[in-house]
């Protein structure tokens, strides 16, 4: 069994009146169960507090597997935000599509969503409803208010590490926000609790926030690998990395240089390597990897619900797949692939691409019905299964240990291959190629047939190689916008379009809808173009 940082931190304490909702009115209720004048008084509460803008992102509530929620209004299994950041970076590409006919949820695949989609929804509401946890705890926890609260000695620098740890995951959230929606309400720490309009900013205005906020917080960060589970400069840097690589789509301006500047510090100063066997990365034990630089962790025993990992694993066994194999008691016959992301491994010359993990036995490559789990390859990634092959913690089989790595060393790598390729300075061609081949002399199990030569390094084979490494990863619907393919007539998959073949559809579905809810309850909104 795992030991982890997310069972010291199980607790999730939630501090009344802290969250500052987007508009004036919502549906959405924040559930509060103590105060915040009796909490920070006390030390001891501060990594409970700290636990919870942790646990956020893998949990909706506030007992699990439901029936607290965190926010009134949503389903507690599919309003969780990990789950719903999978469902818009994922089912919206060629790397997923689901079976289930759940409200709105086909809309995602076959690209006609609306402002009314509740999926989308659920995940712009988790993003808030994070932020406004992160602004509460980041104001309460300021030199000013330490000293009030009698807060002293060794505790003081501690009370700064996670304060900035708050501020990263705030940032985290942010970089969210305008990936998905574009202009967004901002609401910071200096906003006053309570109900009022917050203004939308423009896209590069929350760029130039979250650039500020990292660099900001770097000197009160942890060590890189200082304590697996909390954020610290090498997962800022990557944050960072990442930003950099996507600000021409977000700002008009390429920021190349500046991506390469940060994907160098992560691998030059982090310490990470790569995971010597692929598949160990998505296994139950995944927290002994030296390569995951920021995972939303999982506990079988403590963090219960039916979104994050748990939905992850669960829906992608079915048919004729074997629960036992993936550690759970229950096949949920939800996700599979579409055929274009299979023919990403094509290899002419027959060698064999671990990443390639594809369950095909009673499945047909071609999705003819989109509601049929045999109509497609399934994919047996993520496991609840040790690398021994031992069964997570839950004796149920309903709730997995498998972390999601969210950051993680080869996405760097490659980050820094592509950031040279797209004329950034600071890196070079013969060491982006290293790095390329690293990455996939490990997909072939240390073979290096597998590896490529400097002209083969090109862009249109780097927004491949993204898509065999990060499959499931929730990294592809960026990439395709960042290469010009998401909305694209160019590249199709099957159902992009909601046809069988696939066809290109509207560019204004690079961004997703401010949902009709906080359009209509804040009237200083402005909707993205295309969905009024």
């Amino acid at each position: 069994m795992k030991v982890r940082n997310i069972k010291l931190l199980a607790a999730t304490m939630v501090i009344a009146g802290s969250v500052t909702i987007t508009s004036c009115k919502k549906n959405l209720e924040p559930i509060g169960q103590v105060t915040t004048a009796s909490v920070y008084k006390d030390f001891g509460n501060y990594q409970q507090v700290l636990a919870k803008l942790y646990t956020a992102y893998a949990l909706s509530g506030q007992q699990g597997p439901a029936g607290n929620p965190d926010i009134a209004g949503i389903d507690e299994g599919f309003g969780n935000y990990l789950r719903e950041y999978f469902n818009m970076q994922e089912l919206t590409t060629d790397e997923a599509q689901i079976v289930w006919n759940d409200g709105t949820v086909h809309t995602l695949h076959d690209m006609n969503w609306n402002n009314q989609c509740e999926f989308i929804r659920a995940m712009y509401d988790r993003i808030y409803y994070e932020i406004s946890l992160d602004n509460e705890f980041i104001r309460n926890t300021t030199d000013a208010e330490l000293a009030k609260n009698g807060i002293t000695g060794s505790d003081v620098a501690t009370a700064k590490q996670y304060r900035a740890e708050a501020r990263f995951l705030r940032a985290l959230s942010y970089w969210h926000a305008i990936d998905l929606f574009g202009s967004v309400p901002m609401v910071t720490e200096a906003d006053n609790v309570g109900v009022f309009f917050p203004k939308q900013a423009s896209r590069t205005d929350v760029f130039n926030y979250i650039e500020s906020e990292l660099k900001a917080i770097d000197g009160d960060l942890g060590a890189p690998r200082f304590s697996y589970g909390h954020a610290d400069k090498a997962a800022a840097w990557t944050l960072l990395t990442k930003l950099y690589l996507n600000a021409k789509v977000y700002t008009g301006t390429d920021r190349s240089t500046d991506a390469i500047t940060y994907a160098k510090k992560v691998i030059d100063e982090g310490g990470y390597t790569l995971e010597q066997h692929f598949k160990n990365l998505f296994l139950a034990d995944n927290n002994n990897s030296n390569e995951i630089i920021f995972p939303i962790e999982s506990d079988g025993l403590h963090t219960q619900g039916y979104g994050g990992m748990t939905y992850l694993i669960h829906a992608s066994v079915g048919g004729k797949m074997n629960v036992a194999d993936f550690g759970i008691n229950s096949q949920w016959s939800g996700l599979r692939t579409t055929p274009q992301y299979v023919a990403l491994f094509s290899d002419p010359s027959g060698n064999t691409d671990k990443r390639a993990m594809f369950f095909t036995d009673g499945q047909k490559n071609d999705i003819a019905d989109e509601y049929t789990f045999t109509d497609g390859y399934a994919i047996t990634k993520f496991k609840n299964l040790t690398s021994t092959g031992v069964a997570g913690s839950d004796p149920t089989g309903n709730f997995v240990d498998t972390d999601f790595p969210m950051f993680r060393l080869a996405d760097v790598y490659l980050m820094y291959a592509e950031a040279v390729l797209r004329g950034g300075s600071g890196g070079d061609a013969a060491t982006a190629l290293n790095y390329v081949n690293l990455v996939r002399t490990r997909a072939y199990d240390g073979d290096t047939a597998g590896d490529i030569t400097a002209g083969q390094l090109t862009l249109p084979f780097m927004l491949d190689e993204r898509g065999r490494e990060l499959l499931f990863e929730g990294h592809r619907r960026t990439d395709l916008i960042r290469f010009g393919k998401f909305t694209s007539g160019d590249y199709t998959w099957q159902w992009k379009g909601g046809t069988h073949t696939g066809t290109g559809v509207e560019d204004y579905r690079n961004l997703m809808p401010i949902p009709s809810t906080d359009i209509i309850n804040n009237p200083t909104l402005k909707q993205n173009p295309g969905y009024n």
